[in-house]
């Protein structure tokens, strides 16, 4: 039965959302127009009629929910997103992964965000709500999924399957409901995924209240006033924006396998481009707060970092980039829309802004190089450098298009490597931001002479010196530029760590803020330089591993034949088994202590399945697994001076959303960095260019013991089945198991149970391969007058895997500085925030 209410009342709020936000859009701007405050009407009808608009935003979104949650695979966003074994936080992620669920979470975030700046600025609702309305319009249309004629506008999460989906089935029964749903892709079934996206549009939101703000400023001819509203704001979006930013980086550490956090992806560096803008808008406006400067500054880097915000948007989800970008989405038919979006607002703006260009207050006086706002601009300046060098490349697919669209034959590609190409820039403007950093502290808002700055600078650069030169004598540092990052970063460390101190002295905690995300900040720029430019592979061979891979892939991976100890870079390395994971039951499980059944979500329990002395399952339990796809291989590390063992289990996944088998590491943290483990190929026994033995057919009784590929194996009888593969035997069927126990290493038995099947009148001998022993077996024969068994057996070489393993150095530097950076901007945000409120307090703000 179809479920057909519950996505007619998503649509209709859908439409609700998009009406009110109109509506609110123009009641708000009319008591902007007539500045009203308060609970005068115009301002009572459009509080009203935006909060109505919210409230259906959070409808639609509690109703999309519930149709995943509860597997209403009728709607094709459910059915494309979700299945039936998903976890529930994985349920939660689905909602996000589609493009119209994305859009619909980033609306949910402006309107919590409108509901708050309702509540807490009176003065500003009118002009800053009419532009978040009108920015709410455009979201609610990107899933309005309304059809006018020919013109289609915006793409509805609530379509039903049989109205996408072009299947013949649909003609015999229009109220068919699949059994399941795709499900979410294997590889973004992590949490990451259910933190990483919601976080990022947070970020995208809070970018839309500076811009509010701004724009409502020059509309009102406030020019100035606006700042001290939107600087919490400010601040607040880029601590948000940039953990999103880091989540997004250590989500690919863990789980790709090109062995690093920062591939400069498009998708990546269009998320980037913006933030670096916002943070140098963020540090401006903070300049004019204190000096009456860079007010003009301000405003194009406000406005430029919402439009960037639109533009990244316009970027990933338009399918411009194709191939470009291994994240952007494919295009759903909103191309046209969200061109139109972001060409409304940089035209608005741009129009809004050179009307009253002129009329804007500038400061006469010159900033002196010995003032800190000299220098936070210049560190402003560079910020913008650092997004325009990556802004540029990135677009290259938006300037082929724009060059087709006159007639013209553009084929600018993206950098071959990319990582290459933007580090080689990027390096640079961060040692210029690590320098300007430390030294714009030493200002506090005053100007200095010559004489003073020498004094202010001469203890920082001493000791950052002489700290640097220890440590690269220590570590061997030899490259110039990696020793100029490292000065750079010590030099930013020592001098925001001095200005800290001389904080804590006076008491003025409220102002540690700014100290406190440099310091983070030059923190992750030496563990950047440390865990990139010192990696190291450790996974050398010197042998050829196959004529089918380069020379660096011979070079630089190893191969481990299972239970063989191989010594590896001061370790013993062993390949111990293959695992899987198993719903309740802790850890990983060997596959071979399970057999598979029909559905690959279950599986039936060998024998009894014990875990750290606590028994999870007995013999013939039927265990779920909610990932089959997934293979861990266990590798275990002894260190050849303490014999200390650890052990990792790096991925092998199986993914047919993708097309391919898709590796992830396991990594081992240790103070001085990570060892950086994946599986970079693994044997498969199903492969056709796998060669096997001749078949050798053995005669056994119960009890005998035979070899099976050099192991001791006893064959200790049959077992008459009911069932097979969960099929019930009929009355004349009949099917017998020989149950062959393996001794393997460290006392390890493996089972095999080749069967003998007789089903329909027809003889069925089905061969069982087993991966541990690198055998397979099949059941030939049975003699009941003796009962013994023909047992055929063909072996092949020992299961193995090939393994890379990084050594990442100093890693820890760089996820210590992240969260020093983020306490650093909470910091500051909330000093900000208190100011505001007690100058709003006051009437004043």
């Amino acid at each position: 039965m179809a479920h057909i209410g519950i996505g007619n009342a998503g649509h209709l709020l859908v439409i609700i959302s998009f009406i009110t936000s109109i509506v609110a859009a123009i009641a708000y701007g009319k008591a902007a127009v007539n500045n009203e405050l308060g609970n005068q009407p115009w301002v009572k009808f459009g509080r009203f009629t935006f909060i109505t608009h919210g409230l259906a935003v959070l409808g639609s979104a509690a109703i999309l929910f519930i149709i995943i949650y509860n597997n209403y695979f009728e709607y094709h966003y459910a059915w494309s997103h979700s299945s039936k074994n998903l976890a529930v936080h994985y349920m939660i992620a689905c909602f996000w992964e589609g493009q119209e669920g994305s859009f619909l979470i980033w609306s949910v975030f402006n309107a919590l965000l409108g509901f708050i700046l309702i509540k807490t600025n009176k003065k500003w609702e009118a002009p800053v709500m009419t532009i978040f309305a009108l920015v709410q319009a455009f979201l609610a249309s990107m899933i309005l999924g309304v059809v006018i004629g020919d013109m289609k506008i915006g793409s509805s999460p609530f379509m039903l399957l049989r109205d996408v989906v072009d299947n013949p089935i649909f003609l015999i029964n229009p109220n068919f409901v699949p059994e399941d749903g795709t499900g979410l892709n294997p590889l973004l079934q992590n949490y990451w995924m259910v933190i990483h996206p919601p976080m990022t549009f947070l970020g995208f939101a809070c970018t839309l209240i500076p811009f509010s703000f701004c724009i409502a400023g020059l509309w009102r001819k406030d020019y100035t006033d606006w700042i001290r509203p939107a600087l919490p704001w400010t601040i607040f979006g880029g601590v948000i924006l940039g953990t999103a930013i880091i989540m997004g980086g250590y989500w690919a550490y863990e789980t790709l396998n090109f062995g690093g956090y920062w591939n400069w992806d498009p998708v990546e560096n269009a998320v980037y481009i913006p933030w670096l803008v916002l943070i140098a808008s963020m540090h401006t406006m903070i300049v004019f707060k204190k000096s009456e400067t860079a007010l003009k500054t301000s405003i194009v880097l406000v406005i430029a970092t919402f439009l960037l915000i639109l533009y990244a948007t316009f970027l990933v989800r338009s399918g411009i980039l194709g191939n470009a970008s291994v994240h952007s989405f494919t295009d759903l038919g909103l191309s046209g829309q969200l061109l139109i979006y972001l060409l409304f607002f940089l035209i608005a703006s741009i129009v809004i802004a050179a009307r009253v260009w002129k009329d804007i207050p500038t400061s006469e006086k010159e900033a002196s190089a010995y003032s800190r706002e000299f220098w936070i601009f210049i560190g402003a300046l560079t910020l913008c450098l650092m997004a325009f060098q990556v802004f540029v490349p990135t677009s290259f697919p938006v300037f082929n298009k724009i060059v087709e669209l006159f007639g013209g034959l553009s084929s600018l590609a993206q950098p071959a490597d990319q990582v290459q190409f933007y580090s080689k820039w990027q390096v640079w403007f961060a040692i210029g931001i690590a320098l300007l950093s430390g030294t714009g502290q030493f200002f506090f808002w005053k100007k200095m002479d010559k004489d003073k700055l020498k004094t202010a600078l001469a203890f920082p650069v001493i000791i950052s010196l002489l700290l640097s030169a220890i440590i690269f004598v220590i570590a061997k540092m030899s490259n110039p530029l990696y020793i100029l990052v490292l000065v750079a970063g010590m030099y930013s460390i020592v001098s925001n760590g001095k200005i800290l101190i001389d904080l804590f002295k006076s008491g003025s905690y409220k102002l540690t803020g700014g100290s406190v995300a440099h310091i983070g900040i030059a923190m992750m720029l030496i563990g950047i330089m440390a865990s990139e430019g010192y990696s190291r592979i450790v996974s050398k061979n010197t042998t050829t591993i196959s004529r089918d891979f380069t020379e660096e892939q011979n070079s630089n991976m190893i191969v481990l034949f299972r239970n063989d100890p191989k010594p590896m870079a001061g370790y013993y390395l062993q390949y111990k088994s293959e695992n899987i994971k198993a719903e309740n039951i802790p850890g990983h499980i060997e596959k071979s202590w399970v057999r598979p059944t029909e559905d690959p979500h279950y599986k039936v329990a060998k024998h009894s399945i014990v875990i750290d002395g606590q028994a999870y399952a007995e013999e013939g339990d039927t265990l779920y697994f909610r990932n089959p796809e997934n293979t861990y291989h266990e590798v275990q590390y002894t260190s050849m001076d303490s014999s200390k063992t650890f052990t990792l289990f790096p991925r092998v996944q199986q993914n047919e959303d993708m097309g391919s088998t898709v590796v992830s590491p396991d990594i081992k943290k240790l103070w001085g960095g990570d060892l950086y483990t994946f599986v970079a190929l693994q044997n498969d026994f199903e492969d056709e260019f796998t060669e096997w033995s001749q078949p050798e057919t053995k005669n056994l009784k119960p009890g005998d013991r035979f070899f099976i590929n050099d192991y001791v194996a006893e064959f200790t009888g049959l077992v008459r089945l009911t069932k097979v593969n969960g099929i019930e035997l009929g009355g004349q069927d009949a099917a017998v198991q020989a149950n062959i126990t393996v001794f393997t290493e460290e006392g390890k038995q493996v089972k095999l149970e080749p069967k003998f099947i007789i089903k329909d009148k027809a003889v069925g001998k089905p061969v069982e391969m087993n991966q541990e022993v690198a055998t397979r077996v099949a059941l030939d024969n049975i003699y009941p007058e003796n009962g013994s068994i023909d047992l055929t057996i063909e072996t092949t070489q020992k299961d193995w895997i090939i393994l890379q393993a990084i050594e990442k150095p100093q890693i820890n530097i760089l996820w210590i500085g992240t969260i020093i950076m983020i306490v650093g901007f909470i910091i500051a945000t909330r000093r900000r925030y208190v100011e505001f409120m007690k100058m709003r307090d006051k009437g004043l703000a």
